[in-house]
């Protein structure tokens, strides 16, 4: 083994609004102090329940990707473990997320966007 991972980085225009939806969807605490990063208006954390590490980074001309525009890939993408797909798809729309795969709506799993475009899933447990 050469490294352990120490959190997922997600790049965005607003990092404290996009904490705060992943914090609305996996629980945890946005910004707890912890001495491997600082925090500031261009960086935020979001230490969840697992142990998973979330960090957002503010980049000023974000361009989020468009699912499943090969000419703008997801870059990367979250699956995300849920017992209920109708109750949570209520709650992360609630929260600001956007479908973009109505037709997985028939699936055990859905697409969508999170407020700053990433691509994420929600697959049934």
């Amino acid at each position: 083994m050469i490294a352990d991972l120490q959190c997922v980085v997600l790049d965005c225009p607003d990092p404290l609004r996009l904490a705060a939806f992943y914090e609305a969807v996996l629980g945890g605490t946005v910004n707890r102090p912890d001495p491997r990063w600082s925090l500031d208006e261009d960086w935020a954390t979001l230490h969840t329940p697992s142990g998973l590490v979330l960090a957002f980074q503010r980049v000023a001309d974000h361009r989020p990707p468009r699912w499943p525009d090969p000419a703008h890939p997801q870059q990367f993408h979250l699956d995300f473990g849920v017992r209920d797909l109708d109750r949570a798809q209520g709650e992360v729309l609630g929260h600001g997320a956007t479908v973009l795969d109505a037709a997985s709506e028939g699936r055990g799993w859905r697409v969508y966007a999170d407020p700053a475009g990433h691509p994420f899933c929600l697959v049934r447990q």
